[in-house]
């Protein structure tokens, strides 16, 4: 046990850095549950450190915070690895939603996206974590170096690599928040409509469609590509598992105005929609169902 103002100096720089702690090891997990796992072993480690009668002073909080929590993901991901290989059907992140207005202006950041958090599941461990702090979070290669105990120009490289792969398979573009609203009202009304060729006039010709199950019966097991093929799910899949009592919420999903559908109260579906850059047609739709993950969803 921390005794007296020890104990509430280090509770104090812990709840002052949470907020930034969350939003690094998210990014680099994609799993409130598992965030929350890796924020516990670091309380933990920096309530030990702190209750050391020998210990000295930490000089910089933040960073020793941040380094600890980047460690402790970067070490659970070997777990989380062997819990994918068994995951049925397409995995996406669990998603953040927030109750912030659609049409107000919204503090979004690319770091968070669902596009781009599944574009970061293809990268390495480390490449991630290099990206995520340099190209999210703004730290330079040299501070980023001690974090992860590798040198800078190992970081730079590191650094290089993921950038490359990213941009790649996601150029830099944001989509105008309004736009997005109406792009998304627009496809859900066709889409429980069953318009196909209202569905066919909005998809990019290369949309990808992910939609995550959780092993639930219609579970898709894996991506489809292409206009017509994706619109045809979606017109099946709604006609199939369509709720009787369904409503839609409009609400902020990873930074992105989006939908949430509920069965009744319960939730039944987050739907995040990525745009092209070329204009309003839909290039990605990712659908999340797997109950686990809407757990902390409430219908407000």
């Amino acid at each position: 046990m921390l005794e007296g103002t020890a104990e509430d100096t280090a509770t104090r720089v812990f709840a002052d850095h949470r907020e930034l702690l969350f939003s690094v090891v998210y990014n680099l997990l994609g799993s409130v549950a598992d965030t929350e796992d890796v924020l516990q072993d670091t309380w933990l480690a920096w309530a030990s450190r702190n209750g050391a009668e020998d210990a000295e002073e930490i000089e910089n909080p933040r960073a020793y915070l941040v380094r600890i929590a980047v460690n402790t993901a970067l070490a659970r991901q070997a777990l989380i690895s062997r819990r994918r290989e068994t995951y049925v059907g397409p995995w996406l992140p669990e998603p953040l939603v927030s109750h912030a207005d659609a049409g107000e202006s919204v503090e979004r950041t690319e770091a968070v996206s669902m596009a781009l958090l599944v574009v970061l599941e293809t990268l390495t461990p480390l490449e991630r974590a290099v990206f995520v702090l340099h190209e999210v979070f703004g730290y330079p290669h040299t501070e980023i170096a001690p974090i992860l105990d590798r040198s800078p120009s190992a970081v730079r490289q590191l650094a290089h690599r993921a950038r490359e792969h990213v941009h790649a398979r996601r150029p830099r573009y944001q989509a105008d928040p309004k736009v997005q609203r109406q792009v998304t009202e627009r496809f859900l009304q066709a889409a429980l409509g069953g318009d196909l060729e209202s569905l066919l006039e909005m998809l990019a010709p290369d949309v990808t469609m992910w939609r995550d199950g959780g092993g639930l019966p219609g579970t898709m097991l894996r991506p489809v590509h292409g206009r017509d093929r994706v619109a045809r799910v979606i017109v099946g899949t709604t006609k199939r598992h369509r709720p009787e009592n369904l409503g839609i919420r409009y609400r902020t999903v990873n930074g992105d105005p989006s939908a949430v559908l509920f069965d009744d109260d319960a939730p039944f579906a987050v739907m995040v929609l990525d745009l092209a850059p070329e204009g309003d047609r839909i290039r990605g739709v990712y659908a999340v169902a797997n109950p686990d993950k809407l757990a902390r969803i409430e219908d407000e």
